[in-house]
C-alpha cells in the first residue's frame, strides 16, 4: 500500500502559499510522513480529526479511513489554533461532500 491518498482544502492551500519556503519544506516532508500513517498527529477530540505541529505552525487534517483519504484542511500558529479548530468542525459536512467530490473525478 502505498499510503492514504492527500488532497488539500482551498483553505490549506491560501495559507501554505504564503509561507516561507524553507517552512513548506518542512510541511512536505510531514505530509509524507502523514501519508504513510496518519495516526501519528495529535488527536483532536477525534481520532479522525488531528493536528501535526511543525515548527511554530500546525497541519491540521482529517481522516478519512472508509476512502483511505487525509484532507488537510487548515494551517496556523498556536495563538490562533482553537479559532481554526472551531472552524473546521463546523465545516465537517463540506469537507466530507468535497472529498466524496473529489473521488469522483
Amino acid at each position: 500500500m502505498d499510503g492514504y491518498n492527500i488532497y488539500r482544502s482551498e483553505r490549506f492551500n491560501k495559507k501554505f502559499s504564503k509561507l516561507d519556503n524553507s517552512i513548506k519544506i518542512r510541511i512536505e516532508k510531514e505530509i509524507e510522513n502523514i501519508k504513510n500513517n496518519p495516526r501519528i498527529g495529535k488527536p483532536l477530540g477525534y481520532k479522525f480529526f488531528r493536528e501535526r505541529k511543525v515548527g511554530v505552525y500546525r497541519v491540521y487534517y482529517l481522516i478519512y479511513e472508509e476512502y483511505i483519504v487525509v484532507l488537510l484542511v487548515g494551517i496556523s500558529k498556536k495563538i490562533d489554533q482553537q479559532k481554526i479548530i472551531n472552524e473546521i468542525r463546523d465545516m465537517w459536512a463540506y469537507y466530507k461532500e468535497f472529498v466524496k467530490r473529489k473521488l469522483r473525478h
